[in-house]
């Protein structure tokens, strides 16, 4: 990563001056920082809300904000290493922008002089905070001194909170927990899941084609700006999350249950294969956004607003994404990490079982069902499968054979479920590697 040097400082213009490039864009990241990390809000929730930033701002807010998250372990460690007094209580803003400089001048291809500088306006900006203006350009300016030095000497676990680390520590082993906090540093790709033809549009579009099918762009910029958008040929979906549909098998002319839909990308690929898909969420504004996004698709389906634990009916087949802790998808949403907590994964755990155990209701005798989560805990996974094979005998599991189409078999577990973790497909180049981190098993309603 090339980085551009100190400029001599010179005189600071008057803060009454024409508004300083980038300062609008960095302060907004702050913002969204301490959103996530201080009043506990998705990052995508804040991203959502309106700005009169352009186009460009806002994609750098988004990076600058979601690195910072990111790298957060990281960051800390090499600041505190620095402030040998601390840093006083009550200067929430000062510590924000100690994080995302740090994290520009480490991190991002940016203008070190820019970083630094912006970050001292945004701290003089505090009227609390404006008497560690000196220090945080002297902290900052050493770090950008030190760069390579500390890019060398970087532990990827440094990034994961304790419990997540320990956690999958605990189940995957500490080589393969380095691997996958090592790949969650790096901004993720951007995966599509197209009608038809994925060699071509990859070619199209400028991408590649992962082992799956999917189409995998690297800076792709503007989602909607880009072919094949407004004519509704692709949708954007991870390559993890395209395999669980496919599991069903064929569903053309069946009646498919996708529960928990919103905001979509499944009942996409159920619909596109020629089901009679019934799209449940108890978000009826969730339930709009996947009525949109199918508008666009040219996908008929049936949506309906209610809570899956109380729908009516039956069906050939049934999907359940269940809500989960999401620690799968760290990657592209790092915020994860530090919203979540051992206690969140035992409450949802309580509640995919719940879901689960609707499964023999909802489901015609023989008809197929795939349960998955976006999660790498066991409890959200081989765990509640176990558990729902204890508590209702009418179900029993249909092992995923690896085979089944093109690039399943890494992902198939000895036991017959498919297990995805976000270190997979190495790439020479970290931003073309990886898939978020899934969870699935295919059951079968025994016949009465």
């Amino acid at each position: 990563m090339t980085k551009r040097t100190f400029r001599p400082a010179g005189r600071r213009p008057s803060p009454k001056q024409a508004p300083v490039p980038g300062l609008a864009a960095r302060r907004r990241a702050c913002e969204l920082v301490e959103a996530v990390l201080l009043r506990r809000r998705p990052l995508d929730e804040v991203l959502d809300e309106p700005t009169e930033l352009d186009a460009a701002d806002r994609a750098l807010v988004r990076k600058i904000a979601a690195t910072t998250l990111r790298r957060l372990g990281t960051i800390d460690r090499l600041l505190d290493s620095r402030l040998a007094k601390g840093l006083p209580d009550g200067l929430p803003r000062l510590r924000t922008v100690l994080r995302t400089g740090a994290c520009q001048v480490l991190f991002l291809d940016l203008a070190d002089y820019a970083a630094v500088d912006i970050a001292v306006r945004l701290v003089e900006a505090d009227r609390k905070a404006r008497g560690f203006a000196g220090l945080t350009n002297a902290v900052l300016r050493g770090l950008a001194r030190d760069r390579t030095l500390i890019l060398g000497q970087i532990d990827p676990l440094d990034d994961l909170p304790a419990w997540l680390r320990q956690r999958w520590i605990a189940a995957y082993g500490e080589a393969e927990t380095r691997a996958i906090a090592a790949i969650q540093a790096v901004e993720p790709p951007l995966d599509l899941t197209v009608k038809a033809d994925a060699e071509g549009w990859a070619r199209r579009l400028g991408g590649t084609t992962t082992p799956t099918g999917s189409v995998r762009l690297v800076d792709a910029g503007q989602v909607t700006a880009l072919d094949g958008f407004s004519e509704g040929a692709w949708w954007v979906q991870d390559a993890a999350a395209a395999l669980p549909a496919r599991l069903l098998g064929d569903v053309a002319g069946r009646r498919v249950a996708d529960l928990c839909a919103a905001p979509g990308g499944k009942t996409a690929q159920l619909a596109a294969a020629g089901a009679a898909v019934t799209a449940v969420d108890r978000s009826a504004r969730r339930l709009e956004r996947l009525a949109a996004n199918m508008d666009r698709l040219g996908l008929a389906v049936a949506v309906e607003a209610t809570d899956a634990l109380t729908l009516a009916g039956t069906f050939d087949a049934v999907l359940l994404d269940a809500p989960c802790s999401a620690t799968g998808t760290v990657r592209g949403h790092p915020d994860v990490m530090h919203l979540k907590s051992t206690a969140d994964v035992e409450g949802l755990a309580r509640m995919q079982a719940r879901l689960l155990d609707r499964l023999g209701d909802l489901l015609v005798p023989g008809g197929r069902a795939v349960y998955c989560t976006c999660s790498l805990e066991p409890e959200e996974g081989e765990r509640q499968i176990a558990g729902l094979l204890g508590r209702d005998a009418r179900m029993a599991v249909d092992p995923i054979r690896p085979d089944e189409f093109a690039g399943l078999a890494p992902f198939v577990t000895p036991d017959g479920f498919l297990r995805t973790l976000p270190s997979a497909w190495s790439h020479a180049e970290p931003a073309r590697a990886g898939l978020d981190g899934f969870f699935a098993a295919r059951l079968i309603r025994r016949p009465d």
